[in-house]
């Protein structure tokens, strides 16, 4: 790699950082987890250690959280708040004791004691007392200044106002993390995405009187300036923070010894569970501040203190019940209701048990503390149990025979490919005599590769199913605007831009009135192809004879267990009344018959980033139309990447290194003598 691809590696690296800084200390808005987070930050420290020549003033190695807002006025911190290194295991703290014990001159002999508080995941603060009252409030801002918040921070009821202790400084800087409870954020969990970003948002309100309403706790853990403190040690500084009226964490403790700090660190995650708030690992602080004055610090970090965070993506919780989901095609899925965890910076309080064969095979009981897992953006599961913690009085959960939702027998099949009984439950009822299947019908109807109506999403279904407004497909097409106008949330303007937006749909192509019906095993490929071999909706719909059936079975593509889907469908008549229906609403456009000789003949095509006012399903058509083909990844097999809004970086990368044509929405129109 030559000194200009490194660089610029490395310059993209820290725009990044930048960006995600921005958006977690300012904005209140993280877009990644704090292992992608964490891991970005290493890459860039550990490419700045290979290179000396890297350089930036917006390096990890300088930086701290992200500059102050204009909403506040600026004002420096006499001491800088430092970050911390952080630690993922037991060699990172070897090698972190390895380094303090050669920086001392010490052996290995000499046993350095620690302070190990647990990191709560909030926002940090300083605030300067003068003669024991409490004068001014600072948030971190950039570690060298912050934004002047005392009026907002005076809201906050854990803040001493007036300390009346002989023994408290003349002057000093509490610092600590200002955080909301897990308890109270299920009242605020609809304005914000988890507790952090409420206690940010609250913390940074203009009106106090708002910040006020907001249940926002503080706990102190260090100092910054201080001027007549008569302490030696941290560990005995958190004594006296609680003796002169501060809340301290009740987990804190003093250790010696690598192998003791792993033991407190797994103890402290199993009762992560029991907490009402978030903490994302353990800081240990070497104890006697005699040591941390030699050790100092290096750039913008402690030598003496590191945080050893918690697996980002697992995390210790209590089943609190189980709930019973029914899908569209009558598949009961089960769902832990979890006290909520934050993994990875996502409050997780729901987790699949994917089916009944799982919940028996690992014994999992409403009451059980459990590990549980989020890798990327896979929904959370329930790795194991904690046998050790069950009550006496737990009893086994036992998975419904009848449908929760229209109470019909749930049955499981038997799968003729693999021999063998389905590991799913499903509600035997058909078409839209059950609620629940009724309901994610009607989803599944609007969805993005189906009809694809702008502004009518999932809540929309829910709520006008619950007012009664809608029962059938064939409804969506008939609504009450005036009722609807008089709803709470909707106006005249949001009614019209929701007719205009149904009515563009009443023109719909035949594949996707098939994939919107949500016939079970048929998805959009499917549907393809039956349209293509029933061309138009009359002749779809009159389905009926034996040999139709067995006529669909010459469709390469189709199989048994997609024709006997059908044939279900069509012998129910709730679901015949559907067509008739719908039928009397839209204008279905009959299948086009692809060309072999079209204009895009023998090319490739993939679609990158949000396109305007044209779905990626609409783009694969029109390719498909024309003899084209559209292909899943960046290969030299790509003649056309169509790059749209925001297009993966990823992916133009590659096809930049592989030479393949880059095009925009328009170029891609003009080759099918089409504007845009």
């Amino acid at each position: 790699m030559n000194k200009k691809k490194i660089y610029s590696d490395y310059k993209e690296k820290i725009i990044t950082l930048k960006k995600y800084n921005k958006l977690y200390y300012n904005d209140n808005n993280p877009q990644v987890s704090d292992d992608q987070y964490d891991t970005l930050k290493k890459n860039i420290l550990a490419l700045e250690d290979k290179y000396t020549f890297l350089k930036s003033k917006d390096s990890p190695s300088t930086v701290v959280g992200f500059k102050p807002s204009k909403n506040f006025k600026k004002i420096p911190h006499r001491i800088p708040m430092l970050s911390l290194g952080n630690a993922f295991g037991e060699n990172d703290l070897i090698n972190f004791e390895k380094k303090i014990l050669n920086f001392l001159s010490k052996d290995k002999s000499y046993e350095l004691l620690y302070s190990a508080e647990p990191k709560i995941d909030g926002i940090s603060a300083s605030l300067n007392y003068k003669n024991g009252s409490f004068k001014q409030g600072l948030s971190r801002g950039d570690g060298k200044e912050g934004e002047d918040i005392t009026a907002n921070l005076a809201t906050i009821n854990d803040i001493p106002k007036k300390i009346n202790f002989g023994d408290f400084p003349e002057e000093i800087d509490i610092r600590g993390e200002v955080f909301i409870q897990n308890s109270d954020f299920e009242n605020l969990k609809d304005k914000f995405a988890n507790p952090r970003n409420a206690a940010s948002g609250s913390l940074r309100q203009k009106n106090p009187e708002d910040t006020k309403k907001i249940p926002l706790k503080f706990i102190a853990y260090t100092f910054g300036y201080e001027k007549g403190l008569k302490v030696t040690n941290q560990f005995n500084f958190l004594k006296q923070l609680d003796k002169w009226g501060f809340k301290t964490n009740s987990l804190n403790k003093s250790i010696k010894g690598i192998k003791n700090l792993i033991i407190n660190y797994n103890d402290v995650e199993k009762k992560r569970a029991d907490l009402d708030f978030d903490i994302d690992g353990i800081v240990y602080k070497i104890n006697e501040f005699s040591l941390q004055k030699r050790l100092g610090n290096v750039a913008n970090a402690p030598r003496w203190a590191i945080a050893h965070k918690f697996s980002s993506n697992k995390a210790i919780s209590k089943i609190i019940d189980i709930d019973i989901q029914i899908g569209r095609t009558g598949a009961l899925t089960p769902v832990a209701k979890i006290k909520p965890i934050n993994i990875g910076g996502v409050l997780v309080s729901n987790a699949t048990l994917h089916n009944e064969d799982e919940i028996n095979r690992k014994d999992i009981r409403i009451g059980d503390t459990v590990t549980v897992e989020r890798a990327g953006d896979v929904i959370p599961h329930i790795l194991s149990v904690d046998l050790k913690k069950r009550s006496k009085k737990s009893s086994r959960f036992i998975f419904p025979s009848n449908c929760p939702s229209c109470g019909s027998k749930t049955i499981k099949e038997f799968n003729k490919i693999t021999k063998k009984i389905d590991a799913v439950r499903r509600c035997s009822s058909e078409g839209y005599n059950c609620d629940k299947i009724s309901i994610e019908k009607l989803k599944h109807f609007v969805s993005k590769e189906a009809f694809n109506i702008d502004g009518f999403g999932k809540k929309i279904v829910e709520g006008f199913w619950n007012l009664k407004l809608l029962k059938f497909p064939q409804d969506i097409f008939k609504l009450d605007y005036k009722k609807i106008e008089k709803l709470e949330g909707w106006g005249k303007l949001s009614v019209q831009n929701l007719k205009y937006s149904i009515n563009q749909k009443k023109n719909i192509s035949l594949e996707r009135l098939i994939y919107s019906l949500g016939i079970r095993h048929i998805g959009l490929e499917n549907a393809k192809l039956l349209s293509k071999h029933f061309i138009s909706f009359s002749k779809f719909k009159s389905l009926s004879k034996q040999t139709d059936y067995e006529e669909m079975l010459n469709i390469d593509g189709i199989g048994e267990t997609q024709v006997n889907s059908i044939k279900s469908f069509f012998s129910n008549e709730t679901n015949l009344s559907v067509l008739n229906e719908l039928e009397k609403v839209l204008v279905v456009k009959n299948a086009i018959q692809n060309s072999n000789d079209g204009l895009l003949k023998n090319k490739t095509f993939l679609v990158t980033g949000k396109l305007n006012g044209i779905s990626r399903a609409e783009v694969k058509s029109l390719i498909e139309e024309n003899s084209g083909k559209t292909v899943s990844s960046v290969s030299k097999k790509l003649n056309y990447l169509i790059i749209g809004d925001k297009p993966t970086k990823k992916k133009v990368d590659n096809a930049k290194q592989l030479k393949v044509n880059i095009i925009e929405q328009a170029e891609f129109l003009k080759m099918l003598n089409k504007t845009s």
